[in-house]
């Protein structure tokens, strides 16, 4: 008499199956290709968490670039100026400044040359 893969079983290739659900083809039909891509899904999702954060770092910086240069300070002096006035912003919220407060990223530009003028 052949035993019969029991509940556990079931329920681990149902849990499988389910997040493989919008995978196309096999890829989300058949337990055994459904559990190589699931499997490799979850290595770029561990991956991609981390380069996430790189990419919006990276965004800010393009941003802020692009702001400085329309007033016409390089971003290395610019943030140079900040830290050497003692202005501790993120590059998230000097991006924000950027696009939703030209005013207010105005007068840090001011400030920012005021300080990088000093030493440079």
């Amino acid at each position: 008499m052949r035993v019969r893969p029991g509940s556990a079983t079931r329920q681990r290739r149902k849990r499988i199956l389910k997040d493989a659900s919008g995978f196309w083809g096999t890829r989300s039909k058949l337990f055994r290709v459904a559990k190589q891509f699931v499997t490799k899904a979850g290595q770029y999702a561990f991956r991609d968490r981390r380069a996430k954060k790189r990419e919006f770092r990276a965004m800010w910086i393009v941003r802020v670039t692009a702001a400085c240069e329309a007033r016409g300070i390089s971003y290395s002096r610019f943030m140079c100026g900040l830290s050497r006035a003692n202005v501790v912003l993120n590059r998230k919220m000097l991006s924000e400044i950027a696009i939703h407060d030209a005013p207010a990223f105005d007068k840090l530009v001011e400030m920012a040359r005021k300080n990088a003028g000093a030493a440079a």
